[in-house]
């Protein structure tokens, strides 16, 4: 995991301010959460951390996991990872069991708070994936609904490809990375089906162990 130590210690060196009134929010993955560059702005609401860093896999974010996101002691998180593990040739069932320590790794290191799983998006330049993109984001959503209650499916896809077509405006010209388009899409579906549910943001920050 080295070639990530750069990145991960700009993220680690960054001034994070004290928790004030809003509840804090931390976007962590992948690339298509790095270059987000409006998020702050997009969600004004919420006190917004953007922890992705580049190229990362499932496995990365769970390696760096202790050194970025316990120390922010997050109210609630949003995950994009799955996508570069697939494109890196492991397998759904690969990307399931990192997406299930993870989860393990919020429980026990900061409690039962909510969080959002965006399923990992189709897009033009890994469109030999479909498959294992559609299984991927099937068996992650069965195992969110009768394992995770404190944990939301964003089926990404259902917006940006309905009737299973996609749409090259809501890429940049690579075919993997979002536009302002594609990011406009995503901002709105998490908002409306994760952040501006008040309800399911009620945070429970007692985890199982000491750290």
């Amino acid at each position: 995991m080295y070639w990530y130590n750069d990145e991960v210690k700009q993220l680690e060196e960054r001034k994070i301010d004290k928790k004030g009134e809003r509840l804090r929010v931390v976007f962590y993955g992948s690339s298509s959460i790095r270059l987000w560059e409006t998020l702050e702005t997009d969600f004004p609401d919420f006190e917004i951390i953007n922890c992705a860093f580049g190229g990362s896999t499932f496995s990365a974010c769970n390696w760096f996991f202790d050194r970025l996101i316990v120390p922010l002691q997050p109210d609630c998180m949003v995950i994009y990872a799955g996508d570069n593990d697939l494109g890196d040739g492991r397998h759904p069932e690969e990307v399931l069991i990192n997406f299930n320590y993870m989860m393990c790794q919020i429980e026990k290191t900061i409690g039962s708070i909510p969080v959002a799983y965006i399923g990992v998006k189709h897009s033009f330049a890994r469109q030999y994936l479909h498959n294992s993109i559609e299984y991927t984001n099937s068996i992650i959503r069965d195992e969110i609904e009768k394992n995770h209650p404190n944990c939301s499916f964003i089926d990404i896809n259902k917006y940006m490809n309905p009737n299973a077509v996609m749409n090259l405006n809501y890429f940049e010209a690579d075919g993997l990375h979002l536009s302002k388009k594609g990011y406009e899409i995503w901002k709105n579906v998490i908002s409306n089906e994760f952040l501006s549910k008040k309800n399911n943001l009620n945070t429970s920050h007692s985890p199982d162990i000491d750290i």
